[in-house]
């Protein structure tokens, strides 16, 4: 039947702006106990690291991890001795977590379907969701190399810095340097964030998509070590992971950082089609 004269239709409801979601989605990731958990232990591996060794005696050169001997000269390398470190499991770790939890999280929680009606959209809620885990990836090594850069200078010497090719930068070029290191990690991140933005929406038991993200992570770092699978080194996402290196030349090379961005997008684009393949067609509202 018509509608009576002077009945006024319900109002549509309003669309979610995607500047408002991602500011939301970036208050709730960073207000919570576990990602400030996390951040803190990614901080705590620099500080274990000085405290090391400062209380032990000298270092002999070539033993431990990279740079580990230099630190007692100069305490900046405290911060590049934890960043490699970190880069193996603890960073992959991390970012695993928050990466796992982006939508089975909400699923388990029971707010998706809330967010889903909103309406926030399928499409944007997978972007803003994608988007706080890359802030994450950005704070993770940022974390790392900040606590590091600080503790080193508190417990130990600070001055000019010998690089890898054999030149010296003052201290305020070596602190540029830690972040084009953070940097590029968060670069290296990005295509496991989105391997795990696609298992997150597989299943609505976030610890689960949590452990395979980072399962994930350790087989591509074993398939990388083992040369009987060589020539597929290149396509592995972590295949350039500890290519940050270049960012420890004078001049700078930038020929990891490309070939490590090239490769990311690509997991990416595979990963976050995948993921919005099977977001779309979720039965989530039933």
């Amino acid at each position: 039947m018509p509608e009576a004269a002077g009945t006024a239709r319900p109002a549509a409801a309003p669309r979610s702006s995607g500047f408002s979601l991602l500011g939301s989605e970036l208050k709730v990731l960073f207000a919570r106990r576990r990602t400030w958990a996390l951040l803190l232990a990614l901080a705590a591996i620099p500080v274990l690291i000085a405290i090391a060794v400062k209380v032990s005696s000298a270092v002999p050169p070539g033993r431990g991890p990279a740079f580990l001997d230099r630190i007692t000269q100069n305490g900046l390398f405290v911060a590049f001795t934890a960043i490699l470190v970190s880069v193996p499991l603890f960073m992959p770790l991390a970012v695993g977590v928050v990466a796992g939890d982006t939508i089975a999280g909400e699923a388990n929680l029971g707010t998706l379907r809330y967010l889903l009606v909103a309406p926030a959209g399928r499409v944007r809620l997978l972007l803003v969701k994608y988007a706080g885990a890359l802030a994450f990836c950005i704070a993770a090594p940022l974390t790392v190399g900040v606590a590091g850069a600080a503790i080193g200078a508190a417990l130990f010497p600070v001055g000019p810095v010998t690089l890898l090719s054999g030149g010296v930068v003052q201290p305020g070029e070596a602190a540029l340097r830690i972040v084009l290191i953070a940097a590029y990690l968060a670069v290296s991140l990005a295509g496991l964030s989105a391997i795990g933005l696609f298992l997150s929406t597989l299943t609505v038991v976030p610890v689960g998509a949590m452990a395979a993200t980072v399962v994930v992570s350790v087989v591509s770092q074993v398939a990388d070590q083992l040369p009987q699978l060589e020539w597929l080194h290149p396509w592995l996402f972590s295949h350039y992971w500890l290519g940050f290196g270049d960012m420890l030349r004078q001049p700078l090379v930038w020929d990891s950082f490309g070939s490590n961005a090239l490769l990311q997008a690509g997991y990416v684009a595979v990963f976050g089609a995948l993921a919005y393949g099977r977001f779309v067609t979720k039965d989530i509202l039933s």
